[in-house]
């Protein structure tokens, strides 16, 4: 991962072998950042697409391997009193099999980069968005007090 600071936004390459999430993470720590938003697109060995499922309160899981699009990216990083890091992401995922091209796509668990990735993160300037814990859904939400 390579990254370079222009105004208040942080421009990050990612290379082989990085995973997305976890370095984004790292750069917010080493950076000092608070909460942020970011996007980006890339190319992908590896994704593993959560999707919520209410009646059993838990994520299940499906992991694609091979010549992935990293179509979108869309996330956010927020941290609670205690400076705990947590993220929430979503991206769409292309490829394509002998049957065709397809998409899938959801909530992010981990996203592994084949060539590259190109990520654009926007922190919260001067304040920092919180997290607040919601029992009926066993998630974390976004805390403005």
């Amino acid at each position: 991962m390579d990254y370079r600071k222009f105004s208040n936004t942080y421009y990050v390459r990612m290379d082989r072998g990085d995973e997305i999430i976890s370095c984004i993470l790292d750069l917010c720590r080493k950076e000092g950042i608070a909460s942020c938003i970011y996007s980006g697109i890339g190319g992908l060995s590896k994704a593993e697409i959560q999707t919520f499922i209410p009646e059993k309160g838990q994520f299940e899981t499906e992991t694609l391997n091979g010549m992935l699009e990293l179509v979108s990216l869309t996330g956010n990083v927020i941290t609670d009193d205690d400076m705990n890091y947590y993220q929430h992401t979503h991206a769409a995922v292309a490829y394509k099999d002998d049957n065709g091209h397809h998409f899938a796509g959801g909530h992010i668990k981990s996203l592994t980069v084949l060539y590259t990735a190109e990520i654009e993160l926007r922190p919260v300037i001067d304040d920092k968005i919180g997290r607040v814990y919601n029992e009926e859904t066993g998630s974390g939400f976004w805390d403005f007090s």
